[in-house]
C-alpha cells in the first residue's frame, strides 16, 4: 500500500479524536510540499496520535497498517516530525515512536487508550491555524532537507535543531522534532528504535541453543575489583533514555536538593503488567549527582529489560508436566499459603497440566539449557494461566559482560536470602564494629547519619554460605517516627559490602519520618492486622512506628561485636584474587551447588542494551528463599530452607521447628 493510498482508504475514519485535524494537515502539508521546487523532501505523511492504542493492549490502531510509514503524527498538544537521520543500524519508524510516545502518558490516558474505551471529546480539536501550519511546514522542511545524506552529519552540521543535552551516543539516532501546538517551540529529540516494533522486529521463537552460554575469560581492572568497567566509560544515550516525547525510561529524572545524607536522582514510568499500570521507579543514591544520574540509568535499563522480555522472540507455551525433563518445577521457588490462593483473586494454584509461557535460560551447574517459567523470569510478565505467584526483581543485574551480571544477579539472591532466613529464623548476628572500618566514606556516613538523630550498625548475616553478606540498621536516637530502618548488601570484599550496606541506609533516613508520621494511622492499623501490609513500602515504613522496635531484638542485642577482619576472616582465604572476573563467578557458583542448588541465568539483554555494551540477566537459584511483598504473598515461610538453613550453618542444633519462626512482615526496603 502506498502513502497515498492509505491516506485515502484512512480519510473515511472519521470518528475519532484528531482525526479530522489530520486530514486537514495532511492536505495543507502535500500542498507546500506540492509547490516545493527541487523535489528534495520526502512526502509528508500524516497520522492521529493518542486516539488509539499504538501498543496492542485496547482495540486496533486504524492506522497500524500505515504508521510505520508516518513521518508526521499530530496529537493533541503537539506535532511530531520524524524519526529523521540516525545510521544504518539505528533505524526507527514511525510505529517506534508512537509506542514510545504512548508509554509516557499519563495513567488515565493509558488506561483510556489500552483498556479500549472508545474515544470523546472535542473531535475538532486541535484548531490548526495558518501559522500553526507554516511552523509546521517550516521545521519539517528543515529536518528532513536532505533526507538521503549520511548519517556522520549532524544536526548542527544540517542547520537543523539540536539537543544540547545530547551525547554523541544519542546523536548517532534517529531524532524526533516537536512543534507545541500552543507556543509553537520547537524541540528535538533523540529516539531509540523499539525492540518490539511489529514493523521492524519479526518475532522468532525462543531456542535452547540461543539460550546456552559459553561464559569465558573477563579480565578485570584489578585483583579486588568487580566491575569491569567504570560507569563513565558506557556510551549512554541519555537524552534518548528520558525525554518528554519519546524516553525509553521516562519522561525526565528528578534529583532530591533536600536530602543530606546522598545526592539522589531518580526517575520513574509505568509498565503494564498481570495487575495494570505499575509505577516504576529507578534511581541512583551516590555522593555526586553526575554519578547517581548514571547509576539511575543502568538501574532504569535493568528494570526496562526485567519487566518483559524485548528481544523480538516468542515464549514456549506448553504445561509443566509435558516439559518436566527440561524445565524448572515453579515449586522449588516456592509457593504462597493455600489459604492465600482462596481468598487473593489476583492468584490461583499452580497446576502443571495447565500450559504457561516459559523461556530459555542455562543452567551453570549442568552447562544446559533450561526452561524458566516467563513470570519468574520477566516480573511484570505473565498471563492469566500462570498467576501462580508475583515476581518482583530478585536475583536481576546489569553489568558489562554476562559473567559480571550473572555475578551480581546472585549476589542479590544470596543477600536477599540471608536477610530472610536471620529475620524469620531469629537468628542471633553478630555486629560489626564501624570503628574498625575507617574509611573516609565509613566515617562520612556515621557522621551523615548522626546529623539526622540516628546511630548505625551493621551485622554480618551470612548464613551457610560463606560469601559475605551484611545488614545495616540505623535506629533513630529518640525513638521517634522512623526508628528503625534496615538495608543490606552482599560481595566478595568485606568492606565495600559495608560500604554498600550503609550507604543503601542512609539514602532512606530522611524521609523516613516524615513517611511514616503522614500514614501513622494507616501503618498502626497494619501493625494490628499484618495483612494489611501489602506493598513494598509497607515493609519499610512499618519499622518506623516506634512500638515495632519489640520485633527486631536480634539486631538490637547482638551475640557479639567483633572488628570487620576478624568477623570476615574465614573468608579471605576462599575469596579469590586473580585477575579474572570468571574465577569470582565459579566460586560463587560452587558455593551454591556445593550447598544442592542449581544455578540458572536467562539473558535479559535487549538490543538498546547491546548497543550500550550492558548486558542483562534475570538468575535464579531454585531453593533460596525469594524476597516477596505483602504479608500474604511470603513464599519464604513455606520453604524447606527456611526449616533447615540455620541447621546447616551451625546456629543451631536441630531444624527450626514451625512455633519459633517469627511470624511478622520482614522490613526489607
Amino acid at each position: 500500500m502506498t502513502t497515498a493510498t492509505a491516506a485515502t482508504s484512512l480519510d473515511a475514519s472519521r470518528d475519532a479524536p484528531l482525526d479530522a485535524a489530520r486530514a486537514g494537515l495532511q492536505s495543507a502539508l502535500t500542498a507546500r510540499h506540492a509547490a516545493t521546487p527541487g523535489g528534495g523532501l520526502p512526502a509528508p505523511y500524516v497520522v492521529p496520535l493518542g486516539a488509539a492504542d499504538t501498543l496492542g493492549f485496547g482495540h486496533r490502531d486504524p492506522y497500524a497498517d500505515a504508521r510505520p510509514a508516518a513521518n508526521v503524527q499530530l496529537t493533541a498538544r503537539a506535532v511530531l516530525i520524524g524519526p529523521w537521520g540516525g545510521g544504518p543500524d539505528a533505524t526507527a519508524c514511525g510505529q517506534c515512536l508512537a509506542m514510545r510516545w504512548q508509554r509516557l502518558r499519563s495513567r488515565s490516558e493509558r488506561e483510556a487508550l489500552e483498556l479500549g474505551h472508545e474515544p470523546r471529546g472535542a473531535v475538532h480539536w486541535p484548531v490548526l491555524t495558518a501559522y500553526v501550519v507554516d511552523a509546521v511546514w517550516a521545521a519539517y522542511s528543515a529536518v528532513l532537507a536532505g533526507h538521503g545524506a549520511g548519517p556522520d552529519a549532524t544536526p548542527a552540521d544540517r542547520g537543523r535543531p539540536a539537543n544540547p543535552d545530547a551525547t554523541p551516543a544519542d546523536r548517532a539516532l534517529p531524532q524526533v522534532t516537536r512543534i507545541d501546538l500552543a507556543t509553537l517551540a520547537t524541540a528535538t529529540f533523540p529516539v531509540l528504535p523499539e525492540p518490539l516494533c511489529p514493523a521492524c522486529v519479526s518475532e522468532v521463537p525462543d531456542t535452547a541453543e540461543a539460550a546456552r552460554m559459553d561464559l569465558a575469560p573477563a579480565p578485570k581492572p584489578d585483583p579486588d575489583g568487580y566491575r569491569l568497567r567504570t560507569l563513565d566509560s558506557y556510551p549512554l544515550p541519555t537524552a534518548a533514555l528520558a525525554n518528554p516525547v519519546c524516553g525509553a525510561l521516562g519522561s525526565d529524572t528528578w534529583i532530591n536538593p533536600a536530602s543530606t545524607t546522598t545526592a539522589p536522582v531518580a526517575g520513574t514510568h509505568f509498565v503494564r503488567g498481570y495487575a495494570g499500570l505499575n509505577d516504576v521507579t529507578w534511581s541512583g543514591q551516590a555522593n555526586r549527582y553526575a554519578t547517581s544520574r548514571t547509576l539511575a540509568y543502568l538501574e532504569g535499563l535493568e528494570r526496562y529489560a526485567g519487566t518483559h522480555r524485548r528481544r523480538g522472540t516468542s515464549p514456549v507455551v506448553d504445561s509443566y508436566a509435558n516439559l518436566a525433563g527440561q524445565a524448572l518445577n515453579p515449586a522449588d521457588c516456592g509457593f504462597y499459603a493455600p489459604e492465600t490462593y482462596a481468598s487473593d483473586p489476583l492468584v490461583s494454584p499452580f497446576d502443571p497440566d495447565r500450559a504457561i509461557p516459559w523461556v530459555w535460560g542455562h543452567s551453570l551447574r549442568d552447562d544446559r539449557p533450561v526452561l524458566v517459567p516467563a513470570r519468574l523470569a520477566h516480573y511484570s510478565a505473565g498471563v492469566d494461566a500462570d498467576n501462580f505467584v508475583f515476581e518482583c526483581s530478585n536475583g536481576c543485574a546489569t553489568g558489562g559482560s554476562l559473567e559480571e551480571a550473572i555475578l551480581f544477579g546472585l549476589l542479590e539472591l544470596v543477600e536477599r536470602d540471608a536477610f530472610l532466613l536471620a529475620w524469620y529464623g531469629r537468628a542471633r548476628l553478630t555486629a560489626i564494629d564501624l570503628t574498625t572500618a575507617t574509611t573516609p566514606a565509613v566515617r562520612s556516613m556515621l557522621d551523615r547519619a548522626a546529623l539526622h538523630g540516628y546511630d548505625v550498625h551493621a551485622f554480618d548475616t551470612r548464613m551457610d554460605l560463606a560469601v559475605p553478606v551484611v545488614t545495616a540498621l540505623a535506629v533513630r536516637r529518640d525513638g521517634g517516627h522512623g526508628t528503625l530502618s534496615f538495608s543490606a548488601a552482599a560481595g566478595f570484599d568485606p568492606a565495600d559490602t559495608v560500604e554498600a550496606a550503609l550507604s543503601e541506609v542512609l539514602t532512606y533516613i530522611p524521609h523516613l519520618p516524615y513517611q511514616v508520621a503522614e500514614r501513622r494511622t494507616e501503618l498502626e492499623a497494619m501493625e494490628r492486622d499484618f495483612t494489611k501490609v501489602l506493598h513494598l513500602k509497607d515493609h519499610a515504613q512499618l519499622y518506623g512506628l516506634p512500638s515495632m522496635t519489640r520485633h527486631a531484638a536480634e539486631y538490637l542485642e547482638p551475640v557479639a561485636v567483633l572488628p570487620l577482619e576478624e568477623a570476615f576472616a574465614d573468608w579471605q582465604p576462599l575469596r579469590p584474587r586473580t585477575g579474572d572476573l570468571l574465577d569470582d563467578l565459579r566460586c560463587l557458583r560452587d558455593q551454591l551447588t556445593a550447598a544442592g542448588y542449581d544455578v540458572i541465568a536467562v539473558d535479559q539483554t535487549t538490543p538498546e542494551q547491546h548497543r550500550m555494551g550492558l548486558h542483562t540477566v534475570s538468575t535464579t537459584v531454585p531453593g533460596l528463599l525469594p524476597l516477596d511483598f505483602g504479608w500474604t504473598r511470603q513464599r519464604a515461610l513455606h520453604m524447606p530452607r527456611l526449616r533447615t538453613a540455620l541447621r546447616a550453618a551451625g546456629r543451631r542444633a536441630d531444624d527450626l521447628p514451625e512455633a519459633e519462626i517469627k511470624a511478622v512482615p520482614h522490613p526489607f526496603p
